[in-house]
């Protein structure tokens, strides 16, 4: 198996808890990890020191070439924003990656605009 069916079972679900996906972290190494801070990969190669599993990879993947928001981020890899946030916190560690805050925050959406984005996801 590879790719997004690696953790899934079609019949059982997920297979993969997010917390292992995660080695058991639930923070990010670095607080700049806003949901809504925006993600770019470097392009610069991974040390040889880093341990990048297929998660990392799939991360970096997404972001070549692309400016992402964290949240986007989690959407299209099917994983919990806290896990995207540790992997990325990793990845951040070793320098592949340049996080931007928000830009403005008089433009970020209130907490009524999330709540009611995430009624409609829900709904669907």
């Amino acid at each position: 198996m590879s790719g997004e069916h690696e953790w899934v079972d079609e019949e059982a679900g997920p297979v993969v808890r997010p917390y292992a996906v995660a080695r058991g972290r639930t923070r990010p190494s670095s607080p700049a990890l806003d949901l809504l801070a925006t993600v770019v990969s470097t392009g610069r190669p991974a040390p040889a020191k880093a341990e990048l599993s297929g998660q990392h990879r799939r991360l970096m993947s997404c972001l070549t070439g692309h400016s992402r928001p964290v949240a986007e981020v989690a959407s299209e890899l099917g994983l919990p924003v806290g896990v995207v946030r540790v992997l990325l916190g990793d990845l951040l560690e070793y320098d592949l990656i340049d996080v931007r805050p928000p830009r403005d925050k008089t433009a970020t959406p209130t907490e009524s605009l999330l709540r009611e984005v995430i009624s409609g996801l829900r709904a669907l």
